[in-house]
């Protein structure tokens, strides 16, 4: 390979995992090329570094970054124990940022329209966070393409507590976006839950005891059972990870998830109609050794999988 090829800025969809030196070159996601156009694209991964929806601690609008980071030493070889490589087998870009306009850092509804503007050409998304208020925003544009959306949510936060109709919050999003009926929460799944929130809102609820006493089958048979062939978001708030997996985070919960469990159930998720996806809530300043990075980064690679897996 010619010493000065880069990747990120050179490269095609569909090119692969790449085996450039992972402390060099363009911190492109997995190293595929930054593209500004969706032609003949079929994920465009997307960063909306926003973190002003927080309750606790901020530093999310930096996930983006780190997520970006840390994926280049995991970009060598396809992710185990997948049959195929999803960077082969679909054609993806690295899409940049989501900006605001004219550097207003409390407007939203530019959210809403980069995520259409990529939905509507046809691509699919996967969104690197970012508070998960973006998750919001995101469904809005999902759903005026798809109809109403049925989420799979890992967290350990419900993210439904009642409030008013014009508040910007990270716990809040989800209430809106099933009474607005952009989410169905009787074919919605929240797996990860350890935080008390009495109204459910009518999603069904896999807590995190419940994750530590199945298996990954049978949790992903749950929610298979309840979404059937309806449109599927997969959002992961890297906090449904025990502090131990994932301390980079603005509202750790002790008793989570292990890295294996989350991908383990992932992974049994084959023949889920997955429209879109996200990763939240990464806050660097609180990591260590890139630990909820790298989780991050494992996640969003194996989220492609998945989607791979179904759109042989």
């Amino acid at each position: 390979m010619n010493s000065s090829w880069d990747s990120g800025f050179q490269g095609k969809p569909g090119q692969g995992m790449s085996h450039s030196p992972s402390f060099g070159g363009a911190a492109s996601f997995f190293r595929t090329p930054y593209q500004a156009t969706l032609n003949d694209v079929d994920i465009a991964v997307t960063g909306v570094p926003l973190d002003f929806a927080t309750t606790n601690r901020s530093g999310a609008r930096l996930g983006p970054r780190a997520i970006r980071n840390a994926s280049l030493s995991l970009a060598w070889e396809r992710p185990w124990p997948w049959t195929q490589d999803p960077l082969i087998a679909l054609r993806v870009i690295d899409y940049g940022d989501c900006e605001p306009p004219n550097g207003n850092l409390l407007s939203v509804s530019h959210i809403e329209s980069h995520i259409a503007n990529i939905v509507n050409s046809g691509t699919a998304t996967l969104i690197l966070g970012g508070d998960h208020f973006i998750s919001y925003p995101s469904l809005r544009a999902h759903a005026a393409v798809h109809g109403p959306i049925s989420l799979i949510h890992f967290d350990a936060h419900t993210d439904t507590w009642p409030s008013e109709s014009n508040d910007i919050n990270h716990g809040t999003m989800f209430y809106h976006a099933s009474r607005e009926g952009i989410v169905v929460p009787a074919s919605s799944t929240q797996i990860g839950i350890r935080t008390t929130n009495e109204d459910t809102q009518g999603f069904h609820i896999v807590s995190a005891a419940d994750v530590h006493q199945l298996s990954g089958k049978n949790i992903a048979s749950q929610i298979l059972e309840r979404t059937k062939d309806c449109p599927v978001y997969i959002t992961v708030d890297i906090d449904c990870l025990d502090p131990a997996y994932a301390p980079g985070t603005g509202t750790p919960v002790p008793g989570g998830l292990s890295t294996f469990q989350l991908l383990n159930i992932i992974r049994e998720l084959k023949g889920v109609n997955l429209v879109g996806m996200d990763i939240v809530e990464v806050a660097p300043a609180y990591d260590h050794a890139e630990i909820t990075a790298l989780a991050a980064a494992q996640i969003a690679i194996e989220l492609l999988c998945l989607y791979a897996e179904n759109h042989r």
